[in-house]
């Protein structure tokens, strides 16, 4: 079952991200920037989800780079968007999507994550809005959530990620993982990815 949302105002939020500039949000817990690039760049869950094979991603309620309806931001309704999902390759196990934010390496000093999905079944071909997965296991966000905490940026317009991973297994990991554990799980099990970005401001 998902558990329930903290209750972040965007001033809290703003302050944790500024916290994130003195180096106390560090997942790598390494206290520097470029060492903390490098560790995301290591976690394919974390990296940028460059075009690999026909996977497709994509949403009926805002096109790639468009800008991201109100509605589906953390202050507002907090559901996800609707997805659609096509080109999954033959030799798939299973899927993974990710949603997260580089553009909050700025404030917080590493990329923020706000939904992370896994062993979504194969034949899934639509994502409704306001998702609540069965069939699939979510991961715990940076908000401390598990499930989908949506854009929320502290500064100016942010560029969010909507990435989808075919794998060529299925994954063991319990739900609330966190993105460290989902990459490792999925390193070197990755046979095509694809991304949708949408805009968002505060």
């Amino acid at each position: 079952m998902r558990r329930k949302r903290s209750e972040i105002t965007r001033r809290e939020l703003s302050v944790a991200l500024a916290l994130g500039i003195a180096g106390c949000i560090d997942r790598s817990d390494n206290g520097g920037s470029d060492e903390t690039e490098g560790t995301e760049a290591n976690n394919p869950a974390l990296s940028e989800a460059t075009q690999e094979g026909d996977l497709r991603l994509t949403s009926p309620a805002f096109d790639d780079g468009e800008r991201i309806p109100d509605e589906y931001g953390y202050a507002e309704a907090n559901v996800n968007p609707p997805l659609e999902i096509g080109g999954v390759p033959d030799d798939a196990e299973s899927l993974v999507l990710v949603m997260d934010d580089p553009d909050a390496v700025e404030p917080a000093g590493q990329i923020w994550v706000h939904w992370l999905v896994w062993n979504v079944p194969l034949e899934t071909s639509t994502i409704p809005e306001g998702w609540d997965p069965t069939d699939a296991v979510e991961g715990e966000n940076d908000f401390d959530d598990v499930g989908y905490s949506g854009p929320n940026p502290p500064d100016e317009t942010h560029t969010y990620r909507l990435k989808l991973y075919a794998l060529d297994t299925v994954l063991d990991l319990e739900e609330g993982a966190t993105v460290d554990a989902l990459g490792e799980a999925m390193d070197k099990h990755v046979v095509a990815r694809t991304q949708l970005t949408g805009a968002y401001a505060p």
